[in-house]
C-alpha cells in the first residue's frame, strides 16, 4: 500500500485506493479549512443577490439562505462520515448502492458537475480580473491580459490539485485566512454607504421555496466530494459530520446574507452581478483596495477550483480510467481551460447558462445524494467491504435499486424545473403546464427537492424488498 505524503511538497500517489487506518493522519477539525476555503468566494455573495432577485424581500431572502444551508450541508457531512467508515473517495463508495458498473452512471454526471464548477470558478476569476483592470486603467483590460491572467490562475489550480491532499489542506488554510481578511475589509468599506430606504415587496411562498431550492442546489452540489477528504481522517464520526457541515456552511452563511443585505441597500447590483458576479462588487471600491480585492478573488477562485479539480480527477478513475491520479487531474484541467475560454469569450451571457447548469446538476446531485445517504443508514452501519468496492463480484455489477431510483428521480425532478437559457428551457419543465412554467411554481425549481425525496423513498422501498442490495 502506497503511503500518502505526510510532510514536504510531494505529489500524492494514492488514487481511489482504500486508505488503511495506519495511513490516516488527519483529525476531523482539519476538515474545516478545505471546506471553508472552497466556499469563501465573492461569487457566494452573488448567490445572495440571485436569491433576492427571484422576487423576495430581504427578510425572505435571509430566511431562504438560512434554511437552504441548514438543510444541505449536514447532508455533505453525512457523506463525509461515509469516507471515515469506508476509507475511499465518495464515488468509489457509491458502488455499494449502484453496483460496480451501475455506479458509472451517477459518477459520470458527478464528474460533469465538477468540471462545470471548476470552469465556473476560473471564469469568475477572469471576469473579475477584467473588471478590476478596467477600473485601474482601461489600457490594462485587454484580451491578452485577461487570457494571461486566466491561464496563470488555471495553471496554479492544476498544480495544487496535482500535488493532492496534503498540499490542498495546507494551501486552503492559508487561503481561508487571507480571504477572510479581505472580506472583512470589504464589509467595512461597503456597508456604511448602503441605503436601505427603498421600499421592498415580498414574494410568494413559491418564490421563497425557489430561493431555498437555489441555496440547497449550491450546498448539495458539494456532496459528491464529502468523502474525498474525510477518508484520510481518524476520530469520531459525529465530529466528521459537524466539522464538514460547519466548514462548508460558515462562509456561505456570512457571504450570502451579505449579498441579501447588499441587494437591499443597492438594487442595481443584482443586474450587474448577472453579468459579472464578482467584478460587480468591485465597482464602488476605492482604488487603493482594488489590488487586495483582486488578489483575494484570485485566491478564492483557486481554492474552489482546486477542490473541484481534485475530486473530478478521482471521479475519472472511478469511471474506470486506468491512469495515475495526477494524469486524470491534468485531463480535467485541460477541459476546465477550454470551458472557461468559452464562457469568457463566446457565451452571450454568464448568468443564464450558469443558472441552468446549477439547476440541472442540482436535480441529479440531489437524487444521487438521497440514495447514497439512505444506503449509508440502511445498509452500511458496519462500514464498507474493502474488497467488494473494487470488484464487480463484490456489491454486484448493477444494483437495480440504486439505478432505477436515480433515473426515476431525475426524470421527475427535471420535469419540475425551468431554465433561463432558451436552449435548455425546451427540455425541462415537461411535467408543468405552460402557465406553471411561466409562474411562481416554475420559478421555484421545486424539482430539486422533489428529486431528493423521490430518490430516498424509492430506494428505501426497492433496496429492502424486491431489489435487495447487499449489506456488509
Amino acid at each position: 500500500m502506497v503511503e500518502v505524503a505526510r510532510s514536504g511538497w510531494q505529489i500524492e500517489q494514492k488514487g481511489i485506493d482504500w486508505v488503511a487506518q495506519d495511513e490516516r493522519h488527519s483529525r476531523p477539525r482539519s476538515l474545516f479549512w478545505p471546506w471553508t476555503a472552497a466556499n469563501f468566494s465573492f461569487f457566494t455573495v452573488a448567490y445572495g443577490v440571485f436569491v433576492v432577485s427571484l422576487g423576495l424581500d430581504p427578510w425572505q431572502g435571509a430566511l431562504a439562505v438560512v434554511i437552504g444551508l441548514g438543510l444541505s450541508y449536514p447532508v455533505v457531512g453525512l457523506v463525509g462520515m461515509a469516507g471515515l467508515r469506508g476509507g475511499a473517495p465518495t464515488m468509489t463508495l457509491s458502488r455499494a448502492a449502484f453496483g460496480f458498473h451501475g455506479n458509472k452512471l451517477p459518477t459520470f454526471f458527478v464528474w460533469l458537475s465538477y468540471v462545470g464548477w471548476e470552469t465556473v470558478s476560473v471564469t469568475l476569476g477572469a471576469l473579475a480580473t477584467r473588471t478590476i483592470l478596467r477600473r485601474l486603467s482601461p489600457d490594462l483590460a485587454t484580451t491578452p491580459m485577461v487570457v494571461i491572467g486566466f491561464l496563470v490562475t488555471t495553471l496554479l489550480v492544476v498544480l495544487v490539485a496535482v500535488y493532492g491532499y496534503d498540499t490542498i489542506i495546507r494551501v486552503q488554510r492559508w487561503i481561508t485566512v487571507a480571504v477572510a481578511v479581505a472580506v472583512a475589509g470589504y464589509f467595512v468599506i461597503i456597508i456604511p454607504d448602503l441605503n436601505f430606504g427603498a421600499p421592498t415587496t415580498g414574494g410568494s411562498l413559491a418564490l421563497v421555496v425557489g430561493g431555498i431550492t437555489l441555496v440547497i442546489a449550491n450546498g448539495i452540489g458539494w456532496t459528491p466530494g464529502g468523502a474525498d477528504y474525510s477518508r484520510y481522517t481518524k476520530g469520531s464520526p459525529k465530529s466528521v459530520v459537524w466539522w464538514t457541515a460547519i466548514g462548508g456552511a460558515t462562509a456561505p452563511a456570512v457571504l450570502m446574507l451579505f449579498g441579501v443585505l447588499l441587494t437591499a441597500g443597492d438594487p442595481a447590483l443584482a443586474m450587474a452581478a448577472a453579468a459579472d458576479p464578482i467584478g460587480a462588487f468591485a465597482v464602488k471600491l476605492p482604488t487603493w483596495f482594488l489590488v487586495p480585492f483582486l488578489l483575494a478573488t484570485i485566491l478564492s477562485v483557486i481554492a474552489g477550483a482546486v477542490f473541484n479539480l481534485y475530486s473530478s480527477g478521482l471521479n475519472l478513475l472511478a469511471l474506470g480510467l486506468r491512469i495515475p491520479r495526477w494524469a486524470a487531474v491534468t485531463i480535467d484541467g485541460v477541459l476546465m481551460v477550454l470551458g472557461g475560454l468559452y464562457l469568457i469569450f463566446v457565451a452571450p451571457s454568464f448568468f443564464a447558462p450558469v443558472q441552468s447548469f446549477l439547476i440541472v446538476i442540482g436535480v441529479v446531485t440531489a437524487a444521487w445524494s438521497a440514495i447514497f445517504v439512505t444506503d449509508l443508514f440502511l445498509h452500511r452501519r458496519s462500514g464498507y467491504d474493502k474488497d467488494a468496492l473494487y470488484s464487480p463480484a463484490g456489491y454486484g455489477g448493477v444494483n437495480l435499486a440504486g439505478v432505477v431510483s436515480l433515473v426515476v428521480a431525475i426524470v421527475v425532478g427535471l420535469g419540475l424545473v425551468t431554465s433561463l437559457d432558451p436552449n435548455i428551457r425546451a427540455v425541462l419543465g415537461y411535467l408543468l403546464t405552460p402557465a406553471a412554467q411561466a409562474g411562481t411554481l416554475g420559478a421555484s425549481n421545486i424539482g430539486v427537492a422533489v428529486a431528493f425525496v423521490v430518490a430516498a423513498a424509492l430506494y428505501s422501498l426497492l433496496s429492502t424488498t424486491v431489489l435487495k442490495v447487499r449489506s456488509r
